[in-house]
C-alpha cells in the first residue's frame, strides 16, 4: 500500500471521494517508428530536456475500488496510469491514425482477413522478453466473455482461436472478415499487454512501459519509478506520482499550492482566469472532445426522423459553445470527427431554423412537444448545455424538462435510459466511433441507431482496401447520419491542462486518448 508523502494535500482536503471523467478512445492505420515527442513535435517548452526529478498529476479518480488492472481501465485517470505502465502494440498519433508501438510493423494478406504482425525488441519490467505469447494471452484475457473488459467489443474481429504465434516476435491475427483498419484494433483503448500469467495488478504489476511500479492506494495516489531499459529510451524523471482529486478546483488549488505540477482536465472559466497571467501554464488540446445531445431514435418522440431534424434546426452551436464551453471549442455539423479523416467536412454547416423547425413538428403531429433532457456534472459543460438548449426549444414551442442525474453512475444510467441526454466523447477514429456505437450491436449504442443496411456499408467500407473508396463508402454513411442521426453534435471542445511554470515537454497538439496525451515518459522538469 502507498506510504503517504503528501500531509498537506490531505489537510487541505484535496483527495476527493467521489465524480469521475469518462472517456471515449482511439486509431487509424500506419508502419512507421515513433520519435522523441519531447524534442519533435510542438510542446509547452523549450531548450534541452533535463533529467531527474518527480512529477506529481492531480487526476479526477474512481473512488476506492481503482484498479491498475490495465484492462479495466474505464477513467482519464485509468489510461494515464495504464500508458506509464504498459504498452499496446499500437496507438493513436494526433491525427488519429495508428502509430506503431510494441509492433513495429504490420502488414495484411490480399484479402485483408489475415494481418501480420512483428514485434520490436522490448522487455518487461521484470526482464522478461515481450513475445507473441504475450499478446495472445493479454487479448485472450481482454476477450474473456465471463469478463467486462471494455477493450472487448474492439477485439471482436478477431479469431482468437485461429490466431498464432509465428515466432517470438510474430503473430498472425485471423481475423472473422475483412478489416481494412485493423490497426485500429491494435490502437484500441485498453488494449494493453501484459507478460501470460500476470494476475497481481494492484500490489506487483508489471508492464513494459516507460515507468515500473512502486506503490498504489486506490482512490488516493500511485507511485512509479523510471524503467531504465524502456524500449523507446528512459523517460527524463526519476519518479512520477498520481494524486486522485475528483474537483477540480482541488486540482487548482493543488496546482496553484505548488502540491502538484500537472493538473488535468481544468474548466475553460479557470483557464480564462489564468492564462498568460505567469503562475501556471495553460495548455489546450484541440478538438478533444465531442459535445452533443443524444436522441434515442427506437422510442417517441425521436423514433419520428422529422422530429430528429427538428432537433437539428433548434440547436444555436454558436450559443451553445459560447455559453457552455466559454468559447473553448468549434462549432459542430451533427457529425463526430471533425477534421479527422473520412469526414465528410462537404456538407452545409447546419443553422439554426426556428420556423423550420415548427413545420417539422406540425408535420409529426408534435406541436407542443414537452422532453425530458438528462444532464449531469459528471462533465464540463454538461449543465449549462443543458439550461442553453432549454432556451432555444422553448423558442420553437417545445417544453425540455432537465433532470439532473448522478455523477457516479450517469454514464450507465443513459446508455439505455430515457429519450434525450447531454453526451461527449473523447478522440477516436470515425471507423471507431461508428463500430462502437452507431451498428446494430455496439455495446455503446446510446441513441439505438439499429439499422442493417447501415451495418452492411460498414462491412462494405472494412472490406474496401482502396482508401479513397472506401472513404466514398464513410461519406454515404455520414450523408446518412447528418439527414436522420441521433447526434445532435453541436461543439468539439478544448481539452484543457495546467501545468507548473517548471514543466516543459508537454506536447500542445494531441488530443485527450491520443499517443502524446498524458505520456509523462517525455516531460521534464526544469
Amino acid at each position: 500500500m502507498y506510504d503517504e508523502r503528501l500531509p498537506g494535500l490531505r489537510r487541505r482536503g484535496f483527495l476527493a471521494a467521489t465524480g469521475a471523467a469518462s472517456l471515449g478512445a482511439l486509431a487509424l492505420a500506419g508502419c512507421a517508428g515513433s520519435d522523441d515527442a519531447g524534442t519533435d513535435k510542438k510542446s509547452k517548452g523549450d531548450g534541452a530536456p533535463r533529467r531527474g526529478g518527480r512529477l506529481r498529476a492531480a487526476f479526477a479518480g474512481g473512488g476506492a475500488g481503482e484498479t491498475l488492472d490495465p484492462h479495466k481501465a474505464s477513467l482519464f485517470a485509468d489510461a494515464a496510469r495504464a500508458k506509464a505502465l504498459y504498452d499496446k502494440l499500437a496507438d493513436y498519433g494526433a491525427d488519429l491514425s495508428a502509430q506503431p508501438r510494441l509492433a513495429e510493423k504490420w502488414e495484411p494478406n490480399a484479402s485483408l482477413d489475415r494481418w501480420q504482425v512483428t514485434l520490436r525488441e522490448a522487455t518487461f519490467h521484470d526482464g522478461r522478453p515481450v513475445t507473441a505469447a504475450d499478446v495472445l494471452h493479454s487479448y485472450r484475457r481482454i476477450a474473456d466473455p465471463r469478463q467486462a473488459f471494455r477493450a472487448k467489443a474492439s477485439l471482436e474481429p478477431i479469431d482468437l482461436d485461429a490466431s498464432r504465434a509465428t515466432g517470438k516476435r510474430g503473430i498472425e491475427f485471423v481475423l472473422k472478415r475483412p478489416t481494412a483498419e485493423f490497426p485500429n484494433v491494435l490502437a484500441a483503448f485498453g488494449a494493453y499487454i501484459i507478460p501470460e500469467g500476470a494476475s497481481d495488478f494492484d500490489r506487483k504489476p508489471i508492464g513494459s512501459g516507460p515507468f515500473r511500479f512502486a506503490s498504489f492506494t486506490p482512490g488516493r495516489s500511485a507511485s512509479f519509478r523510471r524503467f531504465d531499459d524502456y524500449w523507446e529510451g528512459a523517460p527524463h524523471l526519476d519518479e512520477l506520482e498520481f494524486v486522485v482529486a475528483n474537483e477540480e478546483s482541488a486540482r487548482v488549488n493543488a496546482l496553484l499550492g505548488g502540491q502538484v505540477e500537472y493538473a488535468h482536465e481544468l474548466d475553460p472559466t479557470t483557464a480564462r482566469a489564468h492564462e498568460g497571467k505567469g503562475r501556471i501554464e495553460i495548455v489546450r488540446l484541440r478538438n478533444s472532445a465531442m459535445q452533443a445531445f443524444c436522441m434515442k431514435t427506437d422510442r417517441p418522440p425521436f423514433d419520428d426522423p422529422s422530429v430528429r431534424q427538428a432537433f437539428f434546426l433548434i440547436a444555436d452551436r454558436r450559443e451553445l459553445v459560447d455559453g457552455a464551453l466559454s468559447g473553448a471549442g468549434v462549432i459542430g455539423n451533427d457529425l463526430f470527427g471533425k477534421g479527422y479523416e473520412y469526414y465528410a467536412d462537404g456538407l452545409p454547416q447546419r443553422e439554426q431554423d426556428l420556423d423550420r423547425a415548427r413545420a417539422l413538428l406540425k408535420r409529426a403531429g408534435a406541436e407542443k412537444l414537452t422532453v425530458t433532457l438528462d444532464t449531469s456534472s459528471v462533465a464540463a459543460g454538461f449543465t449549462e448545455a443543458a439550461g442553453i438548449f432549454r432556451d432555444q426549444a422553448a423558442k420553437a414551442g417545445v417544453t425540455v424538462n432537465v433532470r439532473m442525474g448522478s455523477k457516479d453512475s450517469y454514464w450507465a444510467d443513459i446508455l439505455d435510459n430515457g429519450t434525450l441526454c447531454c453526451y461527449r466523447s473523447g478522440a477516436m477514429p470515425i471507423e471507431s466511433h461508428i463500430s462502437q456505437r452507431l451498428l446494430t450491436d455496439s455495446t455503446t449504442n446510446a441513441t439505438k441507431w439499429k439499422h442493417k443496411d447501415f451495418d452492411a456499408l460498414y462491412q462494405q467500407a472494412q472490406s474496401t482496401r482502396d482508401a479513397t473508396d472506401r472513404a466514398a463508402v464513410y461519406g454515404r454513411m455520414q450523408r446518412r447520419l447528418y439527414t436522420e442521426g441521433g447526434f445532435l453534435i453541436w461543439g468539439f471542445a478544448d481539452w484543457i491542462i495546467g501545468t507548473s511554470k517548471s514543466v516543459k515537454g508537454v506536447v500542445a497538439e494531441a488530443p485527450a486518448n491520443t499517443l502524446d496525451w498524458a505520456r509523462f515518459d517525455k516531460v521534464w522538469l526544469a
